[in-house]
């Protein structure tokens, strides 16, 4: 059996339709007229259901009320909840990402509301498209979006870096979040080639240090053995 009751509101005519539908292996069983207050049904199953509902007069003056009147007043209440909801934008947080030293360089936003946003870089506050690939609009677990925006670093002169800007706008708003292309604030996994070669420079020293110090052993044993051995002869062999 399945049950289904609630109401419908046409914001432009002002049209309120209320309805309790029973159903029973998917097909209807019993529905609520709310013109008449009566219960109808194409089963003749139902047909003592609905003549005991029909006696019950408070019960069918409470459907009449709660679906004509409540229920509309609840669903127009949700609604202004729903539009200020969606109104209210949530803007992103905006990283500056990059998996390789020689890779591009990803200007990602994330946790921002509603998906209607756009992202760009930005040359001497112009908006470019040479060696920018963008990204789409993707779902984040929850009900937020995030969106990236790659900028290749071949089209980028080490000189001119201070030039570049990612921007994030939500579609028809006049407010940006400008991220300027900085080194310092790029976030990766990747080792710093200082890191790695202070990390071998250190490795050579502690194995070149480990070889002197195994020839310098080896050398000392093998000058002191042949002194040692004539000492124990000497001892051994008194009177030679």
């Amino acid at each position: 059996m399945q049950r289904m009751n609630g109401c419908e509101w046409n914001d432009e005519t002002g049209e309120i339709n209320g309805f309790n539908l029973y159903s029973y292996d998917g097909e209807d069983f019993l529905a609520l007229d709310l013109q008449t207050l009566t219960w109808i049904t194409p089963k003749p199953q139902a047909v003592l259901t609905k003549l005991r509902w029909d006696a019950q007069k408070d019960r069918l003056k409470l459907n009449k009320t709660f679906l004509g009147h409540l229920c509309p007043e609840f669903l127009k209440e949700y609604l202004q909840y729903g539009r200020s909801f969606l109104q209210t934008a949530v803007l992103p947080s905006v990283s500056l990402l990059q998996k390789t030293p020689s890779s591009a360089i990803s200007c990602h936003a994330t946790g921002f509301y509603p998906d209607r946003a756009v992202m760009f870089w930005r040359k001497d506050g112009e908006e470019i498209h040479e060696g920018v690939d963008p990204g789409e609009i993707l779902p984040n677990n929850d009900g937020t979006f995030q969106l990236s925006v790659d900028l290749k670093l071949s089209s980028v002169t080490p000189e001119d870096w201070q030039r570049y800007d990612c921007v994030f706008q939500f579609s028809g708003v006049n407010e940006y979040i400008i991220t300027k292309l900085d080194k310092t604030a790029i976030r990766t996994n990747w080792e710093k080639p200082t890191d790695m070669g202070t990390f071998i420079g250190a490795a050579v020293i502690v194995l070149a240090f480990t070889i002197i110090t195994a020839v310098t052993f080896l050398t000392y044993i093998n000058k002191k053995s042949p002194d040692d051995g004539s000492e124990q002869s000497e001892r051994l062999n008194p009177q030679s």
